[in-house]
């Protein structure tokens, strides 16, 4: 069964990213499934460290995306937003070239917290970061 409270394309979804910091690094939604979404992100001079591979902060930004437009669409956009509160990424394997596909599942989905695990992949399904986003759920009132 589907935790989204929103119908959203992929399309709508990658509108979204127009003039932002993921469309200037290249993130973008590939899949929404019952329980995920899903995005890549390139592996070029947009997101590499000095030493020429992924840097550490494009992973996580991939991830903040991919949890923080998650946790939106299991919300009532009229009524709530969400803000992060915290995030942690553990980097496993460095890459140099390619896509990674990030994949956002969420662990808790409360009242007035989310926490969201997103896993990210090269193009051989290799474990590259793992990361988990909490969120805050806040009336769109108090914004």
């Amino acid at each position: 069964m589907p935790i989204w409270k929103q119908s959203v394309t992929l399309d709508q979804l990658n509108a979204l990213n127009r003039n932002t910091m993921m469309a200037a690094i290249g993130i973008s939604f590939t899949d929404i499934g019952d329980d995920y979404l899903r995005a890549s992100m390139p592996v070029d001079a947009r997101t590499h460290q000095p030493f020429g591979l992924l840097h550490g902060g494009a992973s996580v930004a991939l991830a903040e995306t991919l949890g923080s437009t998650g946790g939106m669409m299991t919300l009532d956009p009229v009524q709530f937003v969400v803000v992060g509160l915290e995030i942690n990424a553990n980097h496993m394997r460095g890459v140099k070239s390619g896509t990674v596909t990030g994949t956002a599942r969420p662990l808790h989905l409360g009242r007035s917290t989310q926490v969201w695990e997103i896993r990210i992949e090269d193009e051989s399904q290799r474990l590259v970061c793992i990361s988990r986003l909490t969120l805050a759920v806040v009336p769109r009132s108090a914004i």
